[in-house]
């Protein structure tokens, strides 16, 4: 996990999705942020994190439902949303941010 503590401590956005295997909303939303990774491009950080196989940076970021996603600038969370999130919104959360 040494290289997500220094993705989210860049100056550049990181969004990190939150999710498990077997979370059917979490299989509904992978596609969706690989389609911000294609749109946001280089601007911003998108990351998966399974939640099973990293409980205890879950646990730090007090990840209860998934996905959750949270959005880290300078190492500091900056925003979160749980549940189902669209690109959209994700796009233009990401912009408020770069």
């Amino acid at each position: 996990m040494s290289e997500f503590n220094e993705l989210i401590k860049e100056s550049k956005p990181t969004l990190v999705d939150f999710y498990a295997t077997w979370c059917g909303p979490c299989r509904m939303q992978s596609p969706i942020i690989e389609k911000v990774k294609e749109e946001i491009g280089d601007a911003a950080n998108v990351i998966k994190v399974d939640i099973d196989k990293n409980e205890a940076v879950a646990r730090k970021y007090n990840v209860q439902s998934i996905p959750t996603l949270i959005m880290f600038k300078n190492g500091e969370p900056a925003w979160r949303a749980v549940g189902l999130q669209q690109a959209d919104v994700l796009v233009a959360k990401i912009k408020e941010f770069i």
